[in-house]
C-alpha cells in the first residue's frame, strides 16, 4: 500500500479546458466499442484509413494451391511488408513465426472443399480466436446460394460472439459460379452483411456502379483480389476500387503468384496507401523488380 504521508495534493484538474472528443477514423464504427476499434487500428493504417491485407487462406478449400505450396518460402518473406494477414489457424500455427507481430485475419469457418459444393460450412469456437489473439473473425457468407440462410446464421452468431469479446467480424461475399458479379449483386450482399453486423466486408470488384456499392455499404470495405491477372492489370483494380472509395485490399494471388511477388505488394501498397496511379505503380514494380 502506498504511503500516506508526503502525498502531493493533486491540483492539474484542466479547469475551464473542455474534454477532446476524438472521432474514430473509419466508416460506420464511431459507436463500436474500444476492443473493436483498437483491432481494427490495427488492421487498418491511421494515417491513410485503408488496408493491404495478404491473404493466404486458399488451401482450406483448395489445397497446395500454386504458390502456397511451401508458406515459410512463398508467404513469410512477405509478411513484413503487409499491413494485415489472413489465413487458417493450421498455417498460422504451423508456419507464421508469432515475433511477425501483424494483426490477424483469422479464417474462422471451414467445411467443403472445390471436390463438393463450397459453402456448406461451421465456424470455429471464439476460444481459438482468443488464443490466437485474432484482429477479426473472417467469415464467409454465400448470398443467392444454395447455404445462404446457414452462412448468414455463421456471420450472425460470430458478430454476437465478436461484439462480447471486443474482436471484429469480416463479412466475406462468396459468389457462386451462377452469379453475376456486378453492382446490384455486391451491393445486396455487402449490405446484408453490414446489416447482420458485420465489422467490415471483402468482396469483389466491378467495373460499373462500385462507387454505389460502397456508398450503399455501411461498414468499410475492402477487395478481393480474385484470381490471377497480369501485374498491370491488378494494380489497375486496386487503383479503380480504391478511388470508388475502397478502404483497402485483400490480395492473394496476384501477390504470391506474381514475377516479383515482393515488388508487387510493394507496387499495391502504394496504390493503396501513398495514391500512386497503377501507370505510377507499375512503373515502381518493374523498378523493385
Amino acid at each position: 500500500m502506498a504511503d500516506a504521508e508526503g502525498l502531493k495534493d493533486a491540483d492539474n484538474y484542466g479547469i475551464n479546458i473542455p474534454v477532446s472528443k476524438q472521432s474514430y477514423y473509419l466508416k460506420g464504427l464511431e459507436h463500436a466499442d474500444w476492443g473493436i476499434k483498437d483491432r481494427m487500428s490495427r488492421i487498418f493504417n491511421k494515417k491513410s484509413g485503408k488496408t493491404v491485407m495478404l491473404a493466404f487462406d486458399h488451401g482450406y478449400i483448395m489445397g497446395p494451391t500454386s504458390g502456397l505450396e511451401r508458406i515459410d518460402l512463398s508467404i513469410v518473406p512477405l509478411l513484413e511488408h503487409a499491413d494485415s494477414i489472413m489465413c487458417s489457424r493450421g498455417i498460422l500455427r504451423s508456419c507464421i513465426p508469432p515475433t511477425f507481430n501483424k494483426p490477424i485475419s483469422l479464417r474462422f469457418s471451414a467445411g467443403t472443399t472445390i471436390l463438393n459444393e463450397l459453402n456448406d460450412e461451421c465456424i470455429i469456437d471464439v476460444d481459438e480466436a482468443i488464443r490466437l489473439n485474432a484482429s477479426c473473425m473472417a467469415i464467409m457468407v454465400s448470398i443467392g446460394g444454395k447455404y445462404e440462410a446457414k452462412t448468414i446464421r455463421n456471420l450472425v452468431h460470430t458478430a454476437d460472439m465478436g461484439n462480447k469479446y471486443g474482436i471484429p467480424t469480416l463479412g466475406v461475399t462468396a459468389v457462386g459460379t451462377e452469379l453475376v458479379r456486378d453492382a446490384r449483386y455486391l451491393s445486396l450482399a455487402t449490405r446484408v452483411c453490414a446489416e447482420n453486423g458485420a465489422t467490415f466486408v471483402k468482396t469483389y470488384y466491378c467495373e460499373e456502379g462500385f462507387e454505389k456499392v460502397v456508398a450503399a455499404c455501411p461498414v468499410p470495405i475492402v477487395i478481393a483480389g480474385g484470381k490471377k491477372l497480369p501485374e498491370n492489370e491488378a494494380l489497375e483494380v486496386a487503383y479503380k476500387a480504391i478511388s470508388d472509395g475502397a478502404s483497402g485490399v485483400d490480395m492473394g494471388r496476384n501477390v504470391f503468384q506474381a514475377e516479383n511477388p515482393i515488388a508487387m505488394i510493394k507496387a499495391v501498397k502504394a496504390v493503396v496507401h501513398d495514391g500512386l496511379t497503377s501507370i505510377q505503380a507499375f512503373e515502381l514494380y518493374n523498378d523493385l523488380k
